[in-house]
């Protein structure tokens, strides 16, 4: 009955086999409502506030081979008829059947016909902070006032957002949890898609400071000098800010008894010291140039998000070795007179120019965002469509956002030592046709159930009972 409970869909049944084992030995199935604060007084009132169905994974006890599929590690060629050797949660062996001796007693997933590939990355996402717009309760991405470098976004995740399994499902196994705001945002950390608590999900916190430079050049101001005058403004602001942080930090070190900690200060020495990078929101030329100069300038190390017109832009780029997070494929142009295709080249512009960059699934903001982290596989596919290599699209969302964020040594490819976060997939990743049949976050095999999964099964069965008309 427990295993019923935790049944994958029909259609990602896995073919599993002990080998010189007994049955395997699955834990209770555990039932829980989540509380949390006034979002669970404000919504008790009309509707109960019940987690979704889907259980963390546990470790298995025994070493776990995942065989006969097309592997493909990313960071070296593909290998048909592969194996991936997982134990202890850690990729173990890589290879072909004559070169892996499989361990007696190994679980063993058969992915005959299918492709096993690291988890998808999303690179920047307000998962777990952001459930339903219109119902301000469920919104926790975001803090009051415009300085907030002492936020830290990953410790406000849900982990019983319904929007994890329905991204988790598609493929998205990490992500990059970033705060919103209008100038210092605060810090993203990078988080595993799986667990009880924010603090089993967290793989690395901080990861980055988020800073709007999109508002450091602002466009508001009724004449050109205003505009000039403000943005001065604004870049004192900062310089005195990261001033004050570099004189708090000598401080601390001369007298650590007698200097008070200051939550804000502290949170900011890092990136004052070029050791935490700084994601800076910016779309237009000028913007990314500024970001650049600045950071260059202070000695800081950036990354941008969002990048429009990065490929106008490319040399510098290069020169400064910054990547670009691209919010997606599937957006509008920046300006009238841009081609249409632009946001659908700019991935393989990028990659002819030399710049490092990853596919994230969509800006955070209406219409993107959370809801749609499932489809940052087929943001990736439609750069391909518009002449991006394949193998790069697959590096885009895997690999790159690792390396970018500072965490490949642990994710990002199917390599030995790595966390085993992966995927067996039916069919072409970045297809929207594919199917995802197993997963493991961290060796911990994934129920890939969700919320719309429920309801289509529910609806089908509503409407095979109907009576025909």
């Amino acid at each position: 009955m427990i295993r019923q409970l935790l049944r994958l869909p029909a259609n990602r049944q896995m073919n599993r086999r002990r080998v010189n084992q007994s049955t395997c030995i699955h834990h209770p199935c555990l039932h829980r409502l989540a509380f949390v604060g006034s979002l669970a007084i404000a919504l008790l009132a009309d509707h109960p506030a019940v987690a979704h169905d889907q259980i963390p994974g546990d470790l298995p006890a025994g070493p776990v081979v995942i065989s006969g599929g097309t592997v493909y590690p990313i960071d070296a060629a593909p290998i048909t008829g592969g194996l991936v050797l997982v134990e202890q949660g850690q990729i173990t062996a890589v290879g072909t059947a004559d070169q892996i001796q499989v361990p007696q007693g190994a679980e063993v997933i058969d992915a005959t016909g299918m492709n096993v590939y690291p988890g998808i990355f999303d690179a920047y996402s307000d998962i777990g902070l952001r459930e339903i717009n219109a119902v301000s309760v469920t919104v926790d991405n975001q803090e009051t006032g415009r300085v907030n470098p002492n936020v830290r976004s990953w410790v406000a995740i849900n982990p019983d957002s319904e929007l994890i399994p329905v991204a988790r499902s598609n493929g998205v196994l990490t992500s990059l949890v970033a705060p919103s705001g209008p100038y210092v945002a605060g810090q993203a950390g990078v988080v595993r898609l799986d667990g009880w608590t924010w603090k089993e999900m967290l793989m690395q916190g901080p990861a980055a400071m988020v800073v709007s430079w999109d508002a450091m050049e602002g466009r508001s101001g009724s004449t050109p000098a205003a505009r000039a005058k403000a943005r001065e403004q604004r870049y004192a602001e900062l310089d005195a800010l990261l001033n004050e942080a570099e004189r708090y930090a000598e401080s601390r070190e001369a007298n650590p008894d007698r200097q008070p900690v200051d939550l804000r200060l502290e949170s900011l020495v890092a990136v004052a010291r070029g050791e935490l990078p700084v994601i800076a929101t910016a779309d237009r030329r000028g913007t990314i140039e500024a970001a650049v100069a600045y950071a260059v300038a202070r000695g800081l190390r950036l990354i941008i998000y969002g990048g429009h017109d990065a490929a106008d832009c490319a040399a510098l780029l290069v020169r400064h070795q910054i990547p670009v997070i691209l919010p997606g494929t599937f957006r509008l142009p920046l300006r009238r007179d841009d081609a249409y295709d632009a946001p659908y080249t700019l991935p393989a512009r990028l990659h002819q120019a030399g710049v490092r960059f990853c596919i994230a699934a969509e800006r955070t903001g209406y219409p993107g965002g959370a809801s749609n982290a499932r489809n940052l596989p087929f943001h990736s596919g439609n750069a391909v469509a518009y002449g991006l290599a394949h193998d790069v699209a697959l590096r885009a969302i895997t690999l790159s956002p690792a390396e970018i964020l500072g965490v490949a040594d642990r994710v990002g490819s199917l390599t030995v030592g790595k966390e085993a976060t992966l995927l067996v997939v039916e069919g072409d990743l970045l297809e929207v046709e594919s199917q995802v049949k197993y997963a493991m976050i961290h060796g911990r095999p994934v129920d890939l159930g969700n919320k719309q999964i429920s309801l289509y099964r529910k609806y089908q069965e509503k409407y095979r009972r109907l009576p025909s008309p």
